[in-house]
């Protein structure tokens, strides 16, 4: 097998999971701020 493409590949892959992933988190985080209290269904 060719380790020097496989290799590259799942970082890229899941390095790009992990970006996609944080940056997700983040957004929601911010527009949870802008629900009003009596409008957020869950605790938290």
């Amino acid at each position: 097998m060719h380790w020097e493409f496989v290799i590259p590949g799942y970082l890229l892959v899941f390095g790009g999971l992990a970006i996609y992933t944080g940056a997700l988190l983040r957004r929601a985080r911010i527009l949870a701020v802008r629900v009003p209290p009596e409008r957020r269904r869950f605790v938290g």
